[in-house]
């Protein structure tokens, strides 16, 4: 399990010509009232993935409140507070299928007050929808929003120009819109951006290409997501987190051990060598099982259950890689934190640390710097991070954590800090570099 978010299934599913269905996450972005909520809810209206109950339900409730047109928004704005202020508050995960693709949407706030909402739910995101109002151009908060998305790895960003009906359809804000984000894009490195005009409120370029804006040539939102290559680049190294060991008390299943967990990345074979971490054992898997039943191999993000030749002393938390490819063992390492707590993060503070399957205690030696989103500057002279702030710091950890980078590989190079007294999460990481010398000092030793 990646250790910032995991955000729920859905079930398998088919095309018409009986291949497994793809399935795409997004979430969605953007300043308050840029429309996010308007969009999800205009994408299910619009592909018919909503009950009659629910039209009415909404239907009802705008009429009370003397709505012109159905709140669409409400479909996703679950939380009684949402509904009051108008506002998108807690991360909403909604579905829906088209006959090309499966898809889980996470609505993610759009107040400053909730960026930490934005990261949990942009963090397993295949691609990031970035609204922004054609009246009112790139904000600070759309800038965040894109940082976060870069900082988070996520490899497509949309930038959906909203709102075009109260701009007359015309070409000038949409182009102005496009110009002032692709200099902040640059700055950030993200590499597939693209850019369409829409309003959610009356579905142009949602669904369907609208007539009232000739201008654009590009496709409508939908048939881009349906379309857009979303499997990122296979990471061969073979990485397999324990989470639990399984041990039947049964007499006929007594010499029986499997270790169930996740794969990370990798493949993992019947026969194949893996090493076991922190131990160093070296051995071979006897079985691949899936719901008891063998398989010939498991991938990410399968869920299996592994068997090995050897009777070694394994538990939740160990790791099992490949031999010529491990991960670096370290106890020390500088990560991207985004904090989520009141009390200010600070040099000196002690945190739980859950890394992948692994909860070790950790040390804040340094904030090295902080990020400002909207100038991309770094503060070198901040000591440290308060509530929804961003920086890079240097972590220690009581035991060694078996880590990639990030931007390789996101379960093995994210991780979470908890509160040691209440277990509340307060912060998400990306491993963003290891200490240097620590790094040479594993060098210098495997040469020798």
């Amino acid at each position: 399990m990646s250790a910032l978010a995991e955000p729920p299934t859905h079930d398998a599913a088919v095309t018409s010509d009986g291949q497994p269905m793809d399935l795409l996450r997004f979430s969605t972005a953007g300043s308050v009232d840029d429309g996010k909520s308007t969009l999800i809810g205009r994408l299910l209206y619009d592909t018919k993935q909503i009950f009659e109950d629910q039209l009415a339900a909404i239907e009802r409730t705008s009429l009370r409140r003397g709505n012109a047109e159905v709140d669409l928004a409400l479909l996703t704005d679950g939380l009684r507070a949402e509904r009051e202020q108008g506002i998108t508050i807690d991360v909403a995960y909604r579905y829906f299928a088209t006959p090309h693709r499966k898809f889980i949407i996470a609505d993610t706030p759009g107040h400053i007050q909730y960026t930490r909402n934005m990261v949990t739910g942009a963090s397993t995101a295949d691609l990031a929808i970035v609204l922004v109002d054609a009246r009112q151009g790139v904000v600070e908060q759309s800038r965040r929003h894109a940082f976060l998305t870069a900082l988070l790895g996520v490899p497509h960003l949309v930038v959906c120009v909203n709102k075009m009906d109260l701009v007359d359809y015309g070409a000038a804000p949409f182009e102005r819109v496009r110009d002032d984000f692709s200099r902040f894009a640059d700055q950030l490195g993200v590499q597939d951006v693209r850019y369409l005009p829409i309003s959610a409120l009356r579905g142009d370029n949602v669904v369907d290409r609208s007539e009232r804006m000739p201008w654009y040539g590009g496709p409508a939102l939908l048939p881009y997501l349906e379309q857009v290559e979303v499997r990122p680049p296979i990471d061969r190294r073979r990485r397999f987190p324990v989470q639990l060991v399984i041990r039947p008390l049964d007499d006929a299943h007594h010499d029986y051990r499997g270790y169930a967990g996740k794969v990370e990345s990798g493949v993992f074979r019947a026969g194949d060598d893996v090493l076991v971490l922190p131990a160093g054992h070296r051995t071979q898997i006897a079985s691949v099982e899936l719901f008891g039943t063998p398989i010939e191999a498991a991938e990410a993000p399968m869920s299996v259950t592994i068997t090995l030749e050897h009777d070694l002393d394994i538990s939740r938390g160990d790791m099992l890689v490949g031999p010529d490819d491990p991960p670096l063992a370290t106890q020390a390492f500088e990560a991207n934190v985004c904090w989520m707590a009141d009390r200010s993060l600070t040099a000196g503070r002690r945190y739980n640390l859950k890394h992948t399957t692994r909860t070790v205690r950790a040390l804040v030696d340094e904030v090295v710097y902080r990020h400002d989103v909207n100038s991309l500057e770094r503060h070198e002279h901040a000591e440290t991070l308060s509530l929804n702030e961003i920086g890079r710091v240097r972590l220690r950890t009581t035991a060694p954590l078996f880590v990639d980078d990030y931007a390789t590989n996101r379960g093995t190079g994210s991780f979470i800090l908890m509160d040691e007294t209440t277990n509340d999460t307060v912060g998400a990481g990306m491993i963003s570099g290891i200490i240097a010398e620590l790094e040479d000092h594993r060098t210098g030793a495997a040469s020798a």
